[in-house]
């Protein structure tokens, strides 16, 4: 029997990383571009805001007009009416001050504005009560983006806060990478479609197909199931070649244990070079996972145990996604602090990957760990989310303050 030679976690995302490339930019109208990584920097072609404005309902004034002013001794100011929301702010002299709204123009002649809870109206005579410095309670025109700054990075995923930013600048459309294509298999003849309501003898439902596509959606990508391949040889690699032709990452679940019925590597050598770049991860759960570099294309070869083949996607099909959609840096996945529940033992050399479930108490939040065999999925919808025990430690102990990378 072949030994699996494995890689390190550590050295399997440097391999993604040299291995593959962002997809090509494509053209894409604002309001379609969430979730997608932008290709280009955008600069700003105006600043903003555009005018200095106030951030409270108030009176704007020149500071020097309420310099001491107290409640005992306040300032006296003559109101020369309101900037109304949208219009120019008429300009005042010494000894006058205008009302403004938040989000208000700043006339010209005022440089703060003194809070509405800080005056008293009498007439058209104002008392102010407070002092305030000059530019407080306002933002300066340009004080966010001048025009000609980076508005947005290279590789930046747009979100919401995004969208609306590149909304006020007038931006309607971007260059991002295009969405990643995802072609996903299950491999086995002991499979049949989740869809199924009754099982012959030996059977069971494919729950890998429908979980791990939704992960992929997640992840930022499109997705195609090919279906479940059988234990032929020739019909594996001939799906294979046609889904290969049309997907960005070509995904198998199933069928990269040691064995006499493992096709995934040989169809892997067969789908084009440069091919097998990794035969295996020191990890647990999710060591005897595959991956290829097939004609330029990622292809992944994941165990076929639901625990297992979830555990690898979210890290390792994870980056290649980011990879493809352009991500620059270090990829970011929510996570949160918690205090270790019970002793964990691990072996050194082996990065372990272990399920938790989080509960609140006064000291914050306790990490559970939740155990069972890779087969069982009670224990993937038990928990909230993973804690790694890095490969030079050989376990971690009860009480201590660990991170865990939430489950989404």
């Amino acid at each position: 029997m072949k030994l699996m030679r494995v890689t390190a976690p550590e050295d399997v995302l440097k391999i993604i990383d040299d291995n593959f490339t962002a997809l090509e930019s494509v053209e894409l109208p604002l309001e379609k571009a969430g979730g997608s990584r932008i290709s280009e920097p955008i600069i700003s072609p105006e600043d903003v805001p555009g005018f200095d404005r106030s951030t409270v309902d108030g009176f704007a004034v020149a500071a020097r007009e309420a310099f001491g002013a107290s409640e005992s001794i306040p300032a006296m100011l003559e109101s020369v009416g309101e900037v109304l929301m949208g219009q120019a702010a008429p300009p005042i002299k010494k000894g006058q001050c205008c009302q403004v709204h938040t989000g208000g123009m700043l006339p010209e002649g005022a440089d703060a504005v003194v809070m509405v809870e800080d005056t008293d109206v009498t007439g058209n005579m104002i008392q102010i009560f407070r002092q305030v410095a000059p530019a407080e309670n306002v933002i300066h025109r340009g004080e966010d983006l001048k025009k000609g700054d980076t508005a947005l990075e290279k590789g930046h995923r747009l979100r919401a806060p995004e969208i609306g930013m590149l909304a006020s600048l007038g931006i309607t459309k971007v260059k991002a990478h295009r969405r990643p294509l995802v072609g996903f298999f299950s491999s086995g003849d002991e499979l049949v479609d989740y869809h199924n309501t009754t099982l012959e003898t030996g059977k069971i439902r494919d729950s890998n197909a429908p979980a791990l596509l939704y992960l992929a959606g997640q992840c930022g990508a499109d997705v195609k199931y090919g279906g479940i391949l059988p234990d032929k040889f020739d019909v594996f690699l001939e799906k294979s070649r046609e889904m290969l032709e049309e997907a960005d990452l070509l995904v198998f679940s199933g069928g990269s244990s040691v064995g006499s019925r493992d096709y995934t590597a040989l169809t892997m050598k067969e789908l084009g070079k440069p091919g097998l770049l990794v035969e295996g991860i020191s990890i647990q759960p999710g060591k005897p996972t595959l991956l290829a570099n097939c004609q330029g294309k990622p292809v992944l070869g994941l165990p076929g145990h639901p625990v297992s083949a979830l555990n690898i996607f979210a890290i390792f099909g994870r980056a290649i996604i980011e990879k493809l959609s352009g991500q620059v840096g270090a990829i970011y996945q929510p996570s949160v602090k918690a205090i270790l529940a019970r002793n964990i033992s691990s072996r050194s050399g082996r990065t372990d990957y272990i399920m938790v479930k989080l509960n609140k108490s006064e000291e914050g939040l306790i990490a559970v760990p939740v155990f069972g065999r890779s087969g069982m999925l009670r224990t993937l919808s038990e928990a909230d989310g993973l804690l790694e025990v890095p490969t030079e430690k050989e376990g971690l102990s009860s009480g201590e303050m660990i991170e865990v990378k939430i489950w989404e």
